[in-house]
C-alpha cells in the first residue's frame, strides 16, 4: 500500500498528494509518470510525477478531478493509501545544456512542467517559463515556477490575473522578438493547448517537445489504448513516450481518441456520485 502523507488543494478540483513510494522515488526522473490504482477493483490511471524526494521515499502527484477515478482519489485524505503505484514509467526528459529554453505549462500541466524546468536550469540553461490557466483561481505553483525560471510569464484566459490571453501569445512574441534565442521548447497541458503551441512554434523552426496523457491501462504497450500517430506511424505513449515531437503528432486523431470513452466516463461518474449520496444518507 502507498500511504498519502500530505494533501493540499491547489485550486478547485485540483489536489496535490505526497505519496510514500520509495522504489519509485529512488528512480524517478523529470518527464516520467506512474500508473495508479486506488483500490483492488479500481481502474488504472496515468499521472505524471510532479516531484519526488528520494531521501524521504515520496513522490508528488497532482490530480485534477475530471472523472470518477480522479474524483475518488481526490476524496482520499492523509493516512489513506493507494492500492498500487507502478513506475516510474516512460522515457525521461532529455536534459542537456541547450542554451535558452522555454517551458510552457497550461492548467494542471503546470505540475509536470515544474521538474523539467528545474532540471533544465540545473543543467545550465536559461529557462523562460510561461504558465497559464482559465482564471486566477485555477492557477497554482506560480512561486515554484518562479524559483526555477530566469523569466516567468503568467497568463489567464479571462484576464483575471497576469497577462490576459492564451499561453501561445507570449510564446509567439518571444519567438518573433528574440529570433534564434530559444533553442528548445517543452509544452505540457491540455491536448488542444499543446496542439496550438506546436502550430505556433513550427514556422520558427524551434524544436518543440510535448508530453501526451492518453488513455492507458497496462502501461506496457500491450493494450494499445494509448496509441497515437507520430511521424505517420503508430506509437504507444506508455513505452515510446510520453514525450514526442509536437510537430509530428496527429493532433486531430489524438483529440478524437480522447473522446472515445466519454459516455462510459460520464456513466461511471454518475454512479459514483449516487454512491456518495447514498453513503451520506446512511451516515
Amino acid at each position: 500500500m502507498y500511504r498519502i502523507v500530505e494533501k493540499q488543494e491547489l485550486a478547485p478540483a485540483i489536489k496535490m498528494m505526497v505519496v510514500e513510494a520509495p522504489n519509485v522515488a529512488h528512480k524517478a526522473q523529470p518527464g516520467q509518470f506512474v500508473i495508479v490504482r486506488i483500490d483492488e477493483p479500481g481502474e488504472r490511471i496515468p499521472l505524471t510525477i510532479a516531484d519526488h524526494d528520494a531521501a524521504a521515499g515520496t513522490i508528488t502527484l497532482v490530480v485534477q478531478e475530471v472523472g470518477k477515478t480522479t474524483a475518488q482519489m481526490g476524496a482520499l485524505e492523509v493516512g489513506d493509501a493507494l492500492a498500487t503505484v507502478a513506475g516510474p514509467l516512460g522515457h525521461p526528459t532529455e536534459i542537456a545544456p541547450y542554451g535558452t529554453v522555454a517551458c510552457v505549462g497550461g492548467g494542471v500541466g503546470i505540475a509536470p512542467i515544474f521538474p523539467i524546468a528545474r532540471a533544465l536550469r540545473a543543467a545550465g540553461n536559461r529557462v523562460v517559463s510561461i504558465i497559464g490557466a482559465r482564471s486566477h483561481n485555477l492557477l497554482f505553483w506560480e512561486e515554484r515556477m518562479r524559483s526555477v525560471s530566469d523569466e516567468l510569464i503568467v497568463c489567464t484566459d479571462d484576464g483575471s490575473y497576469g497577462r490576459p490571453g492564451l499561453v501561445t501569445e507570449p510564446l509567439r512574441e518571444l519567438l518573433e522578438q528574440r529570433p534564434g534565442e530559444i533553442a528548445h521548447i517543452w509544452a505540457i497541458g491540455p491536448a488542444v493547448m499543446m496542439k496550438f503551441v506546436s502550430r505556433t512554434t513550427e514556422p520558427f523552426g524551434v524544436p518543440t517537445t510535448v508530453s501526451l496523457n492518453t488513455v492507458m491501462i497496462d502501461g506496457t504497450g500491450m493494450c494499445g489504448g494509448c496509441r497515437v500517430v507520430v511521424h505517420g506511424g503508430a506509437k504507444f505513449v506508455c513505452v515510446d513516450g510520453p514525450e514526442f515531437d509536437g510537430w509530428q503528432v496527429d493532433w486531430d486523431l489524438l483529440l478524437s481518441r480522447l473522446q472515445y470513452y466519454r459516455p462510459q466516463e460520464q456513466e461511471a461518474m454518475e454512479r459514483w456520485q449516487e454512491h456518495c449520496r447514498a453513503e451520506e444518507v446512511t451516515a
